[in-house]
C-alpha cells in the first residue's frame, strides 16, 4: 500500500474551503477525464465532470473498488513471495516494470515525458524518500510481521502527514486533529501488541519499521504537494516512482544476485506482474481516472476499505489469524484519520493536490 506500498503514488485533488459550497455539486456531476496536467478543481476538468454519465461513473466507481482489492491482495501477495524472493529484489522488479507502465502512460496522455530542469532535483528527492525508501522499509519490514498487521499500520499514513504539516508550518493543530491522532496511535499499539510485537525482538523491528516506513509516505505526501503546482500529477508519479526505482537498484541488484533460479516458481514471476500492474501501473491509472469522475473525497472514502480487505484476504490466504487487537486496533485507526481528514491541509499551502499511496 505502498502506499501502502503506497503503498507507487497516484495523486488526487483537494477541493479548497472556499471552493466547498460548490463541491457537492461537482463530485455529483463526474465526467471523462481531463489530461493528467490539469487539476480536477479546474474550471475546465468542472465542466467536463458535468458531462459524464451515471454509468460512467458507476464503472469507474467499480473499478477503483475493483484496485481497492488489488492493493490489499499486494500485502499477501508479496508476503508469500519472500521465501522465495528477497524484499528489495522482489520489489525492485516490480517497480523498473511499472515505470515503463507510467512512461508509456504519460507520453500517450502529455505528449512528452521531459522534466522541467528546476522540478528535476526536487522530484528525484521525493521520488527517493517515497518510492525508493519507503518500499525498502515497508517490503523489509512485511518479511518479519503478519500482512494483515503491515496493512493496518500503513492505514496510519494520513494522521502522519496531518502531524507533519503542523510542523511545516502548512496547518495547525485543531483540538479535533489531535484526538484524532491520539486515536491513531492507539489503535497501533492495539495492533502491535495483538500481533504480540510489544516484546524486544524481530517482531517489535518488524513493526516499527513498517511505522518509519508510513512516515517516509507522509512526508512526501506533504513535501509534494508544492511540487504539484509545477508539474502535472501523472508527470510527478511517473518520475517519482522511476527515481525511487534507481534507488532500490543497488540493494536489489545485490539480493537478487543471491537468488538460485532453480528456486525461481512460475508463481513467483505472476506474483510480480500482479505487483507491477494491477497493484501500482495499471492500478493507478485507475484511480487517477476515478479521481477524475468522482473527486477525491469518494476515491479516498474507498481507500478505507484496504486495510480490513488485507486482514480478511491474508487470514484466507496466508492463514493468518484475525486477532482482536487488529479488528479494535484497526477500527480504532481508521477513526483518526476520519478525525485528521476534517478540513484537510493542502488548502492551506494554496495547492488542491495530495498524494495518494501506491500499494
Amino acid at each position: 500500500m505502498t502506499p501502502a506500498d503506497r503503498p507507487a503514488g497516484v495523486v488526487s485533488s483537494e477541493v479548497a474551503p472556499a471552493e466547498a459550497s460548490s463541491a457537492p455539486a461537482r463530485a455529483e456531476a463526474s465526467t471523462a477525464p481531463a489530461r493528467a496536467a490539469e487539476p480536477i478543481s479546474s474550471p475546465a476538468s468542472s465542466s467536463l465532470r458535468r458531462a459524464s454519465t451515471v454509468q460512467e461513473r458507476r464503472v469507474a466507481e467499480a473499478a477503483v473498488l475493483l484496485v481497492m482489492v488489488f492493493w490489499a491482495g499486494n500485502f499477501i501477495v508479496i508476503k508469500s513471495s519472500l521465501d522465495v524472493l528477497p524484499p528489495v529484489g522482489f520489489t525492485f522488479v516490480r517497480f523498473v516494470i511499472a515505470s515503463l507502465i507510467l512512461l508509456a502512460l504519460l507520453r500517450w496522455r502529455e505528449g512528452g515525458v521531459r522534466l522541467v530542469r528546476a522540478t528535476v532535483a526536487p522530484i528525484f528527492l521525493l521520488g527517493a524518500l517515497g518510492f525508493g525508501l519507503y518500499q525498502i522499509l515497508w517490503t523489509t519490514a512485511l518479511g518479519e510481521i503478519r500482512a494483515g498487521d503491515s496493512a493496518v499500520l500503513i492505514a496510519t499514513t494520513p494522521v502522519l502527514a496531518a502531524l507533519l504539516a503542523v510542523v511545516v508550518g502548512a496547518d495547525t493543530l485543531r483540538p479535533i486533529r489531535l484526538v484524532g491522532a491520539v486515536l491513531s496511535f492507539a489503535g497501533v499499539v492495539l495492533v502491535v501488541a495483538g500481533g504480540g510485537g510489544l516484546g524486544l525482538d524481530g517482531s517489535l523491528a518488524g513493526y516499527l519499521v513498517t511505522l518509519l516506513a508510513a512516515v517516509t509516505w507522509a512526508t512526501y505526501t506533504v513535501l509534494g504537494v508544492p511540487v504539484l503546482r509545477r508539474v502535472s500529477p501523472l508527470r510527478l508519479t511517473t518520475w517519482a516512482t522511476i527515481s525511487g526505482t534507481l534507488v532500490m537498484l543497488p540493494l536489489g541488484l545485490i539480493q537478487l544476485s543471491a537468488v538460485d533460479p532453480m528456486t525461481l516458481r512460475v508463481e513467483t514471476g505472476l506474483a510480480i506482474l500482479y505487483s507491477a500492474t494491477l497493484a501500482a501501473g495499471v492500478g493507478n491509472v485507475i484511480v487517477l481516472h476515478g479521481v477524475h469522475l468522482l473527486g477525491p473525497t469518494r476515491v479516498t472514502t474507498l481507500q478505507t476499505l484496504v486495510p480490513a480487505l488485507a486482514v480478511v484476504l491474508a487470514a484466507i490466504v496466508l492463514h493468518e489469524p484475525i486477532t482482536p487487537g487488529q479488528v479494535g486496533g484497526g477500527g480504532v485507526i481508521l477513526l483518526g484519520v476520519a478525525l485528521t481528514r476534517r478540513q484537510s491541509w493542502p488548502a492551506r499551502l494554496g495547492g488542491r493536490l495530495r498524494p495518494v499511496a501506491d500499494r
